[in-house]
C-alpha cells in the first residue's frame, strides 16, 4: 500500500485521533499536578503584626502559614520594647503560604543623640537645632540678662545640659532664655480649631509654654490626643497680652458639634 493511501486509510486516522486525545489527556493531568503542586489561585490574606512582640507574631506566622525575618529595628517611644512597628506586606495583603513577611520591630534600646551647644545663641537658633537633632524643647523660662532672647542655660529634669551631654532622642529640654528688659508681654494667639501639635509648635514659637490638657471623654488614646481639636483655651481668646514664659492651657476633643458650636464664656 502506498503512503498516500495509508494516510487516507480508516486505520492511519483512527491512530491518529486517538494520539491527540492521549496527548491531549497527559498535557491536562501535567497541568493539572502542576496547579496542585505550586497552589495556582490559592492566597490568604496577610495577618497584622503591628504591635506583637516576638512570641506573639511567631505564633501568628506559623498559624497562617507564613515565614517572617526581621530587618531593621527602630525606636518609638510610645511602642512596647521588641514589639513590630512595621511589616512588608502590609495586612490584608494576599500571599501565597510560606511567604516571607518582613518585619521592623521597636528597639529595646532608646536612641541617644549628642548636644549641640544650644546656649550664648538666639532662641530662634537653638530651637531650630533642637530639632534638627531629634529632640523636643520643653518648659521655657526667663532669668534678668544683659542680653535679650539669649538662651543661658538649657535644662533636663533641673539639671544642666552641656554641649557634647548623651541624651535619649526624642526627649524634651528646658530652656532658660534671658530678658533684658524685665517682664515682656506677647500676642497670646488663638489656638481654637488647632490640633494639639500645631498648638504645641504655635505657643513654643511665641515663647510660651504648654499648659494642663483638659481632655473630654472623646479622648481615649494617644493617636486620639494627636487626632483632637483645640476647643477652649485659658488664658482665653480675649486676653490679647501675656507675658513671656506663660503656660497655657488647652481643652481638647474630637465632638464635632462641640468644636463648631462658639464658647459661650470666654475664659
Amino acid at each position: 500500500m502506498s503512503l498516500k493511501k495509508f494516510i487516507k486509510s480508516r486505520v492511519f486516522l483512527k491512530h491518529l485521533v486517538l494520539s491527540i486525545i492521549i496527548v491531549v489527556v497527559i498535557v491536562a493531568i501535567v497541568l493539572q499536578q502542576l496547579k496542585s503542586y505550586t497552589h495556582h489561585g490559592e492566597s490568604y490574606p496577610v495577618p497584622d503584626f503591628t504591635g506583637l512582640t516576638i512570641d506573639e507574631f511567631e505564633a501568628t506566622a506559623e498559624q497562617a502559614h507564613l515565614k517572617f525575618e526581621i530587618i531593621d529595628s527602630m525606636h518609638f517611644d510610645d511602642a512596647n520594647p521588641g514589639a513590630v512597628v512595621e511589616q512588608v506586606p502590609e495586612p490584608g495583603f494576599k500571599v501565597k503560604k510560606n511567604r516571607i513577611v518582613f518585619l521592623t520591630i521597636n528597639s529595646t534600646v532608646p536612641e541617644m543623640v549628642v548636644l549641640p551647644k544650644l546656649t550664648d545663641i538666639s532662641f530662634r537658633q537653638s530651637l531650630g537645632l533642637i530639632e534638627n537633632c531629634g529632640l523636643k524643647p520643653g518648659k521655657i523660662t526667663y532669668q534678668p540678662s544683659e542680653y535679650n532672647n539669649l538662651v543661658l542655660n538649657i535644662e533636663q529634669d533641673s539639671k544642666i545640659l552641656k554641649q557634647g551631654d548623651i541624651i535619649q532622642k526624642g526627649s524634651r529640654v528646658d530652656l532658660v532664655i534671658g530678658s533684658s528688659k524685665g517682664v515682656q508681654d506677647t500676642p497670646l494667639p488663638d489656638l481654637t480649631g488647632m490640633t494639639y501639635v500645631e498648638a504645641k509648635s504655635l505657643l513654643t514659637s511665641n515663647m510660651l509654654n504648654t499648659g494642663s490638657l483638659i481632655c473630654d471623654g472623646t479622648i481615649i488614646t494617644s493617636e486620639d490626643t494627636l487626632a483632637g481639636i483645640i476647643w477652649k483655651q485659658y488664658p482665653g481668646k480675649n486676653i490679647k497680652l501675656v507675658s513671656l514664659g506663660t503656660s497655657v492651657d488647652l481643652w481638647l476633643t474630637l465632638d464635632l458639634i462641640k468644636i463648631s458650636q462658639p464658647i459661650q464664656k470666654e475664659l
